[in-house]
């Protein structure tokens, strides 16, 4: 097995940037992927970073609601959650502030004790030292450069496999025209922002969710214990003008700005969900008071002075279906005899790493 990485360590992209929470599963409809990997994902990533002796912490997750159509939507993510065999269970004021007694409830919440956090900086270092020892040919700065025929250029020269698989994330639709897949799709960017806190350690026992937007893929502002016993509040999902927009003019692409701006436009003239409402909201994140604003509405007694410190940006490789102008939900996979192209894998991506990797190689003739 050869893995080619255009940069110069694993993980200097969505994984490594990724919030490290081990979602639990109830946010998915029964019929997708993410509900079929994200259970046992969560599990067996638990007991990787356990057997790897890598941090984990088991903190569960309270989501709130905060009106009646949230009190909906809460039913909705209990039942979800039920159908997938997810431990979830809705919580009065009382037991709630029992597991996180800042949590801000007033009427009832959504207890997931099975949410955990990790680090996915030393899961990515452990899985690279275990692929090695493993045999895999790990070949850094070895960016995809294009297809000839049945080799793949890259700077150290071509290579000719027997089985492609591309999990390149950001790039991932471009690699994919290059075999006759993603027709339909493009990736479009966001980019997520943390405001990490100087409250002290242990400062909350549990993450603290809003009851999210089930009709988009993000899941609002919220607070995330980090496996250290910190905290974070976030993220955005601002979109970004190209495709590793990270910071300032950082990876600037003329090319990938006209092709993203001609995309957002047309998804702010007519999309298949409300592109226009999305997009200006979270523009608005940029400011630090708006973000500790919404978080500040899920628990009692923030102090805005200790949330001052923007975390390393993600983006997130979100899938664009452009015959439908919609937002792809679920993990999406397309291929053929000799190539398999991973074109969605957001939140809960990593969470579902393990399960998900088997079901791409299950694909893979003779294997």
């Amino acid at each position: 097995v050869i893995l080619i990485e255009k940069e110069d360590a694993p993980g200097r992209h969505a994984s490594g940037r990724n919030s490290g929470v081990l979602h639990a599963g109830f946010y998915y409809t029964a019929d997708s992927l993410k509900a079929r990997f994200c259970r046992d994902g969560s599990r067996a990533l638990s007991a990787y970073c356990e057997a790897r002796d890598l941090p984990l912490r088991r903190c569960g997750k309270l989501v709130i609601a905060r009106d009646d159509r949230e009190d909906a939507v809460l039913d909705t993510l209990l039942s979800r959650g039920r159908a997938n065999g997810v431990n979830v269970e809705i919580v009065d004021e009382k037991s709630a502030h029992e597991i996180e007694p800042r949590a801000r409830v007033r009427r009832r919440a959504l207890w997931s004790p099975d949410t955990g956090v990790t680090d996915p900086a030393a899961v990515i270092a452990a899985m690279t030292e275990d692929a090695r020892a493993e045999g895999v040919d790990l070949r850094l700065s070895a960016a995809y450069l294009g297809r000839d025929d049945d080799a793949v250029r890259t700077p150290g020269g071509r290579i000719t496999p027997g089985f492609v698989v591309n999990c390149a994330g950001l790039q991932a639709d471009r690699v994919a025209r290059d075999y006759g897949f993603s027709k339909r799709y493009a990736v479009l960017p966001f980019k997520g922002l943390y405001l990490y806190g100087d409250e002290p350690v242990g400062s909350f026992r549990a993450h603290v969710y809003p009851v999210p937007d089930i009709r988009n893929p993000f899941l609002g502002v919220h607070f995330t214990v980090t496996a250290a016993g910190g905290v974070k509040i976030g993220p955005t999902a601002i979109p970004a003008l190209w495709r590793e927009h990270y910071d300032g003019l950082s990876r600037f692409d003329l090319g990938e700005l006209s092709e993203i701006a001609w995309l957002q436009a047309r998804l702010f003239l007519g999309a298949g969900f409300d592109f226009r409402r999305l997009a200006l909201e979270e523009i608005r994140k940029n400011f630090r008071s708006v973000m500790v604003g919404q978080a500040a509405a899920l628990v009692d007694r923030l102090d805005p002075s200790a949330y001052t410190r923007w975390g390393k940006p993600g983006l997130r490789a979100q899938l664009v279906d452009l015959e439908t102008k919609s937002l792809v939900m679920d993990f999406l996979i397309e291929g053929d005899g000799r190539s398999r192209h991973v074109l969605n894998a957001v939140s809960p991506g990593f969470t579902c790493s393990l399960p998900f990797a088997a079901h791409v190689c299950d694909g893979i003739p003779g294997l």
